[in-house]
């Protein structure tokens, strides 16, 4: 109990009202809607649900807008909504052989069967600001033929025909929800890819370009990399089958690392994995290498310290939101604690002078608060 501090409550209430008058800025400017920030910010919507653990493009622009565009405060805003929605169900897992794809790559394969498919991508531009977007806005154009008609295969199968790709071993018909108990290590490779999707973003990227420049000598090659819809379908049991319920945009991507073998495996190749909301293929390419990182000593490989090889480094730290909450909370009243440090501070400073073992200011124990006043004019 904080007994010096005083009239918190109405100070709380002014900074809410400040802080909504800096949320709107100039209110000579057009306010921002949800709509315009749903269609013409989506890369940091499919963030916000991402990492949020909730699809909902308008809840994740609303949380967009009330958090400022701060990214890190609207996924709390998200997954805090998210523990007051209730459970109807688990849905079947989804087909992404079937999607329908607005872009999908392989870095393996040429002539991939279903094609490439370029989409939407930043890749090819020259990263130069366009000011006619400053000056006239800008006018959409007509694409015709962005989007995969044919099914697309994924690569991996076609290398498993060989046996030259490891294979999969069977996981459980229900997978550990980390949203519903708490993660425990060692865990499960569900787990750590429930983690992963979760993780922030920078994170992520960070331990996946580690991986890259030799912490964990795992070289990787993009074997598939696709976006786009896929159908959520349920059982019903009243039914006897299963129904389609939605659609989710989701992003993919199926790494090929090299493998020298084991005492038990041949030489083959090895796959790292990642899935995300939306659009977010640079997140689904990191939570793919750094997810093979970590399966290193399921593969019979050494631990050669690298960062991302921890599990308990990896999996713990990656969460954004547990992140800044342990971060943030040093700025709240830390009165009582700091007092008893400083008190002890002053108690070894005069023990050390009372022993001549230096000269300094002088430790009488005066109050800080006397010193601040004395020095203040107070």
């Amino acid at each position: 109990m904080y007994v010096a501090v005083k009239g918190g409550e109405r100070a709380i209430d002014n900074a809410h009202a400040w802080l909504a008058e800096e949320r709107r800025g100039d209110p000579d400017v057009p306010e921002l809607s949800i709509a315009q920030i749903r269609e013409q910010m989506t890369l940091a919507v499919n963030r916000v649900m991402a990492e949020g653990s909730l699809y909902d493009p308008d809840l994740a622009a609303l949380a967009i807008k009330q958090a400022r565009g701060d990214l890190i405060e609207a996924i709390f805003l998200i997954r805090a909504y998210r523990t007051t929605l209730p459970r109807f169900g688990g849905s079947n897992p989804i087909e992404t052989g079937a999607m329908e794809c607005d872009r999908r790559v392989s870095a393996t394969f040429k002539d991939a069967p279903g094609g490439q498919v370029l989409g939407p991508t930043f890749d090819y531009t020259h990263r130069l600001l366009d000011f006619k977007l400053a000056a006239d806005g800008e006018v959409p154009k007509a694409v015709e033929g962005i989007s995969a008609e044919e099914k697309t295969p994924h690569i991996m199968s076609f290398l498993d025909r060989e046996n030259l790709i490891q294979s999969e071993p069977e996981g459980k018909d229900v997978p550990d929800d980390l949203t519903r108990t708490p993660l425990e290590l060692p865990a499960s490779r569900a787990l750590r890819l429930q983690s992963l999707t979760r993780g922030d973003e920078g994170f992520i990227l960070g331990m996946a370009y580690s991986t890259q420049r030799g912490y964990a000598r795992n070289h990787a090659f993009v074997a598939d990399l696709r976006i786009g819809a896929v159908a959520v379908e349920m059982d019903i049991p009243e039914l006897g089958f299963a129904i389609e319920i939605g659609e989710l945009t989701v992003t993919e991507c199926e790494t090929v690392n090299q493998f020298q073998g084991s005492k038990t495996q041949p030489p083959q190749f090895t796959r790292g994995y990642g899935l995300v909301f939306g659009m977010s293929e640079r997140k689904a390419i990191s939570m793919a290498l750094v997810d093979r990182a970590l399966r290193w000593k399921e593969l019979g490989e050494d631990n050669l310290g690298a960062p991302a090889q921890d599990e308990e480094f990896v999996l713990y730290h990656c969460d954004n939101i547990q992140a800044t909450g342990f971060l943030e909370h040093i700025k709240l009243p830390h009165y009582v604690d700091f007092q008893s440090e400083l008190e002890l501070v002053r108690k070894l400073r005069r023990d050390a002078l009372a022993a001549g073992q230096g000269d300094g200011p002088d430790a009488s124990g005066g109050s800080l608060s006397g010193t601040m006043k004395e020095g203040t004019g107070a």
